[in-house]
């Protein structure tokens, strides 16, 4: 299964956010949320950056990325 995000304009017209590998036909839900699409960073990306910042900011991953700064 996988779940992707989708926004419908005001004309109905369905527009996916991220692409379907092609292959096989798929059978699909479409739940419609009644709010508007939001442009802003998503939720998920919010409520992952604490969980994700205890990985990210140890001495081991600077080391593993440091060749990407300027010296």
């Amino acid at each position: 299964m996988q779940t992707v995000d989708a926004i419908i304009d005001a004309e109905g017209h369905l527009q996916l956010l991220a692409p379907i590998p092609p292959g096989k036909a798929r059978k699909a839900v479409l739940t419609i949320f009644d709010e508007s699409p939001s442009l802003g960073v998503g939720e998920t990306a919010l409520l992952s950056e604490a969980a994700l910042a205890k990985d990210w900011n140890r001495p081991e991953e600077d080391a593993a990325w440091s060749y990407l700064q300027p010296a």
